[in-house]
C-alpha cells in the first residue's frame, strides 16, 4: 500500500516522465532513454500531438496505445508528456504487485487533484473519499465513482488543459481500470485526454504451453486484462519500418554491416525496438559485420531462453540438424539451406515440424520467430553438431562470389590447428574489412590465431589480432591475445611492441596518467628499431598527457629528444615536433609549427592509420589556434572515417569532438544528438567515455544542474587534466551565464598552459574578474590571453582578445575594442562568441546610459542566443533589454519560430544543399524520418519545395 501515498504526478512534464515503480519498468521492458526507443514512429508522434493540438482547442480525446513488449509503447508516452507543455499531467504505470489493490492506480492519478474535491457533489466526493480510505464506510458504487471522477478532471480542467496517463494498463487494478474507461466514455467537450497503453497478448500457438505470466513476462494466450479497453479508439504501436530499425541498430553499434545479415535481424526482430536493443547489446560486433560471429551470446539465459530451448530440444534430430544449419547460416539465405540439408542427407520435411511450431519461416529468407530462437536453436546443439553444419555451409557457399564467408564457415568447421585454414583466414581478413570493418578484422585474425599450429607464427598472429582487436573496441580481448603473443622468447622490438600496445588498452580502457609514462618506455624500447612506430608512440604519449593532464613536461621533454623522422616527415612527426617545442617553451614560440602540421593533416587526402589515429589531436592543435574551418573539418573526418572504418576505439573521442565543434558554432541541437550517440556507443563496446561533451553542451545551453557537475571521467583522474579543466570552464561558462561572476572568480584559476581549454578559460576568468571588482587579476588574464592570440593570429583568437581587453580598459579604447571583437567574430562560425560580444558591447552601452544603441546590440545579441538554445545568455540578455525599457516580448528559448531544435537543423542543412540521405547521416536519422520533417517543415513556413525553403532560410537559420 505504500505507493497509493505517493503523488502520481507533477506539473513539471520532466518530473511526469519519472515512473513510479522500478518493478514496473523492469517487467514493460521498455525501460530505456526514449531517444533510442523513439526512432521513427512519425505517423504516431503526428497523431499524438494533434491529440494535444485539438485538447488545447477545448476538446477531449481518449486514446489506447496497444502493442507488444518492447514495441516502444512507453517511450511514446514520454514522448506526449514531453510535449504536453501547459497541461495538468497525472502519470501512474501498472504494476503486478498492486493489481489486486482496488483503487490503487485511481488513487495515483487522483491524488494531485484532491484540492478540487469539495466542488464536486458530496455523494461524489464521499464516494472518492470512501475509495481512497480517507472515510470509512461501505464499497463505494463504481457508477458513483465514475461520475466523481468525471467531475474532478471537469473542475480541474478548467484553468488548464488535463492529461492523464496510464501505462501498463493490463496490470493496473481492475476497479480503477473500470472506473476510467467509465470516464473515458463519458468525456465531455472540456480539454481533459486519457491515453492508456496496454499490451497485445502473446498470439503464438506454444506460449500457453511453455509460459506462464511470471516467466514469460507476458499474459497467457488469448487473455487480455485490459479487455475493458475494447471499443475506446486505439493506436497500434508495431515494429518500426526497415529503414528506423535499420537506423536504430546503426546507432547503437559502431561500424559497418553486412546488408544481409542486418536485414535478416530487422525481419527477425519485426522491428521491435526492444529486440533490436537487445541483440546489440548481447551479439559481437563481428556477427552484425558480416556474421563472422556465433548467433547471440552463448551465456545469454533465463526463463523465455529456456522456453525456447526446450522447444528446440522436443523436435526430432533431422529437424534439429536443420535448424542449427539455419541458425549458423548468418545472411538466412533458404538457397544455401537446402543445399546443405541435400548434402546433409536431410530431406525438406524435416522443416515442417520446426514452422509448424512458428520456430522457423522459410520464404525469400529464413526467419526464425526471435533472434533468441535462432541463438537457441545453435547453442543447443552439441559442438559436433554445430561443426558439421558449418562444414557443409562451407562446402555449398561459392568460392568465388562469397570467398570470405566460405573461409569463415570453414574455420567454424576446424576441430584441430589448421595452418591451411588459418593462413586462409589471415589472407581474407582484408577483404572482410570491407564487408564488416574492424570488428570483421579481428574476428578473422582471432580464429587464426587459435587455428594456428606453430607455436612462434601463433605468437605473430596475436599481436597482429591484438592490435585488431584493440582497434575495434575489443580491450579484453586484445589483452588475452597479448598474453599469447608474448608468451615464449620475446626481442626487444617485440617487447615495444608489446609494451605500446598495452599501454594504449591501459589509456583507452582508463584514461588515466598513468599510461604516460609506459607509452614512453614503449617508445625508448622501439627507438632503436622502429623509429616512425618510436615517434608516434611519443606522440599518443603527449596527446594522453593533455587529456589526463599528468606528465606533461616529461613528454614533452621525451619528444624532444626522439630521432629525427627518417626521409620526409609525415604529418604527424611535424605534429609531434610542433608539439614538443610549444610544450616546452610555450605556444608563442612553437605557433608557426603548429600551424604547418595542422596544414599538412588538413592538406592531405589520406584516410589510413594516421590521419584516423591523430585526427583529434591534430583537431584540438587547430582549436587552440583559434583555427575553426580547420578543427571542424579535422573533425567531420575524423568521424566519417571512424564509422566507415568500424574503428569503435576511435569513435568516442570523435563524436566527442564533434560535439566540442557544433557547440562552439552555435549547432547545439546537433550536438546535442552526437553527445546522445556516445553514450550509446559507450554501452555497445561496454568501455565508459568521460562526458566532456555533454558537460560543454549543458554550459552553453544554460541547464545549471547537468553542468555544474565534474565531468564523468573512467575512472577520476587524481591528475589536474582535461576533465578538472573541462568542468571548472564548463561551470564558469554557466556562472557567467547567470551572471554569478563572484562564484566563478572564487573558483576559477587562471589557466597554466596553453592548451585549448586552457585557452578557453582565460576569456571566462577575464569576464568574472571584471565583474567581481578585480581589475589586476583581469588585466593579466587579458595579457597572458593575449600572448597566445598573437601567436594564433585567427579572427577568432582575436575577435575574444578584443572582447576581453575591452572589459579592462577605458571608455573610448573599450568601445574600440567592442566593435573590433564583433568584426572580427563576424568573420568567423563560432555565433556563441560573436553573440556574447554583442551583449558585452550592449551591457556596456546601457551603462554609458546610451540606450538606442545598446537595445541594437542587446536585441542582436537575444536573438542569437534564443536561436542557438543558450537559455542562460538569452535570459541575461534579455533583463538586459529590459533595463533600457525595451518591451520586450516572451517568446520561448529554441530556434526560431515554430520550428523544433531538429526541424531548425534540418533547414540549414538543406540550405547547404544536402540531400535527405546525407541530411540524415549528419543527424544520425533515417532518410524517411528526414522527409517526415521535411513535410512539417513546410507546413509551418509556408513553402511547397526545398528551393523555397532554400529561399527562406535566412529567416529561420539566425
Amino acid at each position: 500500500m505504500e505507493n497509493l501515498g505517493r503523488q502520481a504526478a507533477a506539473d513539471d512534464p520532466a518530473a511526469a516522465r519519472t515512473p513510479f515503480t522500478a518493478e514496473s519498468r523492469k517487467e514493460d521492458g521498455e525501460a530505456g532513454d526514449p531517444r533510442r526507443m523513439l526512432h521513427g514512429r512519425q505517423d504516431e508522434r503526428e497523431r499524438l500531438d494533434g491529440l494535444l493540438r485539438a485538447v488545447r482547442g477545448g476538446e477531449s480525446r481518449t486514446l489506447v496505445l496497444r502493442g507488444e513488449p518492447g514495441s516502444g509503447k512507453t517511450a511514446l508516452l514520454n514522448h506526449l508528456v514531453g510535449r504536453a507543455r501547459g497541461f495538468g499531467v497525472s502519470r501512474v504505470v501498472g504494476v503486478q504487485s498492486e493489481s489486486k489493490l482496488a483503487f490503487a492506480g485511481l488513487h495515483q492519478l487522483c491524488h494531485p487533484m484532491t484540492d478540487h474535491l469539495p466542488r464536486i457533489p458530496a455523494p461524489q466526493r464521499e464516494a472518492l473519499q470512501t475509495a481512497f480510505g480517507l472515510r470509512a464506510g461501505p464499497a463505494p458504487d463504481c457508477f458513483l465513482l465514475g461520475l466523481a471522477v468525471l467531475g474532478l478532471v471537469s473542475e480541474a480542467s478548467r484553468n488548464r488543459p488535463l492529461l492523464w496517463v496510464v501505462d501498463d494498463a493490463q496490470w493496473l487494478d481492475e476497479a480503477s481500470l473500470r472506473v476510467l474507461t467509465f470516464t473515458a466514455r463519458r468525456l465531455l467537450p472540456e480539454p481533459v485526454a486519457i491515453v492508456f497503453a496496454t499490451r497485445v497478448p502473446d498470439p503464438s500457438p506454444e506460449a500457453s504451453a511453455d509460459a506462464s505470466p511470471e516467466s514469460a513476462g507476458s499474459d497467457p494466450a488469448g487473455s487480455d486484462p485490459a479487455a475493458a479497453l475494447t471499443g475506446l479508439p486505439e493506436m497500434a504501436v508495431t515494429g518500426l519500418p526497415d529503414p528506423d530499425a535499420r537506423a536504430l541498430l546503426r546507432a547503437a553499434v559502431p561500424g559497418p554491416w553486412d546488408d544481409q545479415v542486418l536485414a535478416r535481424i530487422v525481419d527477425e526482430t519485426r522491428g521491435n525496438p526492444l529486440a533490436l536493443r537487445e541483440m546489440s547489446a548481447e551479439a559481437s560486433s563481428a556477427e552484425f559485420a558480416g556474421g563472422f560471429g556465433p548467433p547471440g551470446a552463448r551465456a545469454s539465459s533465463g526463463p523465455i531462453q529456456d522456453i525456447h530451448r526446450r522447444r528446440v530440444a522436443r523436435l526430432a534430430p533431422p529437424t534439429r540438424q536443420l535448424l542449427v544449419v539455419a541458425a549458423a547460416e548468418p545472411a538466412g539465405d533458404p538457397v544455401l539451406l537446402w543445399r546443405a540439408a541435400d548434402r546433409l542427407g536431410i530431406g525438406i520435411e524435416a522443416a515442417t515440424p520446426a514452422v509448424s511450431a512458428g520456430l522457423l519461416h522459410i520464404g525469400e529468407r529464413l526467419r526464425f520467430r526471435h533472434p533468441l530462437v535462432r541463438s537457441a536453436a545453435y547453442w543447443t546443439a552439441s559442438p559436433d553438431e554445430r561443426r558439421r553444419a558449418h562444414a557443409v555451409l562451407a562446402e555449398v557457399t561459392d568460392a568465388e562470389t562469397d570467398p570470405d564467408r566460405r573461409a569463415w564457415h570453414a574455420a567454424q568447421a576446424a576441430s584441430d590447428p589448421a595452418e591451411d585454414i588459418a593462413a586462409e583466414l589471415e589472407r581474407r581478413a582484408g577483404r572482410a574489412r570491407a564487408r564488416g570493418g574492424a570488428a570483421a578484422v579481428a574476428a578473422f585474425l582471432n580464429r587464426a590465431v587459435e587455428l594456428t599450429p606453430d607455436p612462434v607464427r601463433r605468437r605473430d598472429r596475436a599481436l597482429t589480432a591484438a592490435h585488431a582487436a584493440h582497434q575495434a573496441g575489443g580491450a579484453r580481448a586484445a589483452l588475452r591475445l597479448l598474453s599469447i603473443a608474448e608468451a615464449g622468447p620475446v626481442d626487444r622490438s617485440r617487447h615495444g611492441r608489446i609494451e605500446q600496445l598495452r599501454a594504449r588498452i591501459a589509456f583507452t580502457t582508463r584514461r588515466d596518467a598513468d599510461a604516460v609514462p609506459l607509452l614512453l618506455d614503449a617508445a625508448r624500447r622501439l627507438e632503436p628499431h622502429d623509429v616512425p612506430l618510436a615517434r608516434d608512440t611519443y606522440l599518443e604519449a603527449m596527446g594522453a598527457a593533455m587529456l589526463s593532464g599528468g606528465g606533461r613536461p616529461e613528454a614533452a621533454e621525451a619528444a624532444l629528444s626522439a630521432p629525427s623522422a627518417p626521409g620526409s616527415p609525415r604529418p604527424s612527426d611535424r605534429l609531434l615536433d610542433a608539439m614538443a617545442l610549444s610544450l616546452a617553451e610555450g605556444l608563442h614560440v612553437g605557433a608557426e609549427d603548429l600551424k604547418a602540421a595542422v596544414r599538412a593533416f588538413r592538406d592531405t587526402d589520406a584516410t589510413d592509420e594516421g590521419a584516423l589515429r591523430w585526427a583529434w589531436l591534430a583537431g584540438l592543435t587547430a582549436a587552440t589556434l583559434g583555427d575553426y574551418e580547420t578543427w571542424d573539418d579535422l573533425a567531420f573526418r575524423h568521424l566519417r572515417l571512424a564509422l566507415d572504418t568500424g574503428r569503435g576505439v576511435d569513435l568516442p573521442i570523435a563524436l566527442t569532438s564533434r560535439v566540442v565543434v557544433k557547440v562552439f558554432a552555435g549547432e547545439l541541437a546537433e550536438a546535442a544528438a552526437l553527445a546522445a550517440r556516445i553514450e550509446t556507443v559507450s554501452e555497445a563496446m561496454k568501455t565508459p567515455w568521460p562526458s566532456h561533451g555533454a558537460l560543454m553542451l549543458a554550459a552553453w545551453q544554460g541547464r545549471e544542474a547537468d553542468a555544474a557537475k565534474p565531468a564523468r571521467s573512467v575512472p577520476a583522474s587524481s591528475h589536474d587534466g582535461v576533465g578538472a579543466t573541462l568542468t571548472r570552464w564548463a561551470q564558469a561558462v554557466l556562472g557567467n551565464g547567470l551572471g554569478r561572476y563572484q562564484d566563478v572568480f572564487a573558483a576559477m584559476p587562471a589557466a597554466q598552459s596553453d592548451t585549448a581549454v586552457d585557452t578557453w578559460s582565460l576569456p571566462e576568468f577575464v569576464e568574472a574578474a571584471v565583474r567581481s571588482g578585480a581589475p589586476r587579476e583581469a588585466t593579466a588574464a587579458v595579457r597572458r590571453f593575449g600572448d597566445l592570440a598573437q601567436a594564433a593570429g585567427t579572427d577568432w583568437a582575436l575577435g575574444v582578445h578584443a572582447r576581453s581587453l575591452a572589459l579592462t580598459s577605458t571608455d573610448a579604447l573599450a568601445e574600440q575594442h567592442y566593435r573590433e571583437a564583433v568584426e572580427r567574430l563576424g568573420r568567423t562560425r563560432v555565433r556563441g562568441e560573436l553573440a556574447r560580444a554583442h551583449l558585452l558591447y550592449g551591457e556596456w552601452l546601457r551603462r554609458h546610459r546610451r540606450r538606442g544603441p545598446a537595445r541594437e546590440q542587446l536585441r542582436i545579441a537575444h536573438e542569437a542566443f534564443t536561436a542557438m538554445g543558450m537559455t542562460a545568455f538569452a535570459s541575461r540578455a534579455a533583463r538586459e533589454l529590459l533595463a533600457t525599457g525595451e518591451d520586450l516580448r516572451r517568446r520561448p528559448i529554441g530556434p526560431t519560430g515554430e520550428l523544433t531544435a531538429q526541424e531548425h537543423q534540418i533547414v540549414r542543412l538543406v540550405r547547404q544543399g544536402l540531400t535527405n540521405a546525407e541530411i540524415g547521416n549528419r543527424l544520425y536519422i533515417s532518410p524517411r524520418t528526414v522527409e517526415w520533417h521535411l513535410r512539417k517543415i513546410f507546413v509551418k513556413l509556408g513553402v511547397t519545395s526545398r528551393r523555397q525553403l532554400q529561399r527562406s532560410a535566412a529567416t529561420v537559420d539566425a
